[in-house]
């Protein structure tokens, strides 16, 4: 049931403030100091990882560097370098975007994460911090994730992470040449304590065996 928004007050922007978890951390980007890591992650292992984004793949440094820099100066997307904890690299990034503070939707976009990071609790927990500090921190509604409706990779997480698919946007972009129909699939404030416990319990400690394998599944654990 939606409640009353009567007295509903425009909601904070995000202010790119550090997001420290157990496996990663989220830095506001930095071209500079990032650059390195991430030229380094993001090329070779995964060739599929640029298929459905609007840029890239990268063959020259400089363009990369471009992109990058673009990147840290824009405000809406805002991005976020992804930190591996144990050895302080940037494995990955990607934003916020389509922050609408007025109506308190936010949604999480541009994700490059680098095959080292891949299907790893990393992964899970950056994506848990965007989310706890969407909801928890800045009292927001509405967290969205939108895809390439060909991007099964995509779909699936957005349906691990407790997405729900809302529908088709069909012929709703062109990009690289091809059509591209958009798939949106959205959190709620009244779907996030059953997720955020979910996320929680799968990212603790417990969860992991002495290989780091989990034992429960991420969907197994939410309420």
């Amino acid at each position: 049931m939606t409640r009353d928004l009567t007295h509903w007050q425009p909601r904070p922007t995000p202010d790119q403030r550090t997001l420290q978890g157990r496996f990663v951390q989220l830095e506001a980007l930095d071209a500079e100091r990032h650059g390195d890591d991430l030229w380094g992650a993001l090329q070779g292992p995964d060739p599929a990882l640029w298929d459905y984004l609007p840029y890239g793949p990268f063959t020259e440094r400089s363009a990369f560097d471009a992109w990058l820099a673009g990147n840290a100066e824009s405000h809406d997307p805002l991005f976020y370098a992804v930190l591996d904890n144990a050895s302080g690299r940037a494995l990955g990034l990607f934003s916020y975007l389509r922050i609408t503070p007025q109506d308190g939707s936010i949604e999480i976009g541009h994700v490059a994460f680098g095959a080292p990071i891949q299907r790893t609790p990393g992964a899970t927990e950056a994506v848990y911090l965007l989310a706890r500090h969407a909801f928890d921190d800045l009292g927001y509604r509405r967290l969205e994730w939108k895809c390439d409706a060909a991007n099964a990779r995509s779909m699936r997480a957005a349906e691990r992470f407790g997405f729900t698919a809302e529908g088709l946007f069909r012929q709703h972009m062109v990009r690289k040449g091809r059509n591209r129909d958009t798939a949106w699939f959205a959190i709620i404030d009244g779907d996030w304590p059953a997720l955020r416990d979910g996320f929680q319990r799968w990212l603790a400690a417990d969860n992991f065996d002495a290989e780091g394998r989990q034992k429960q599944r991420l969907e197994a654990l939410r309420g």
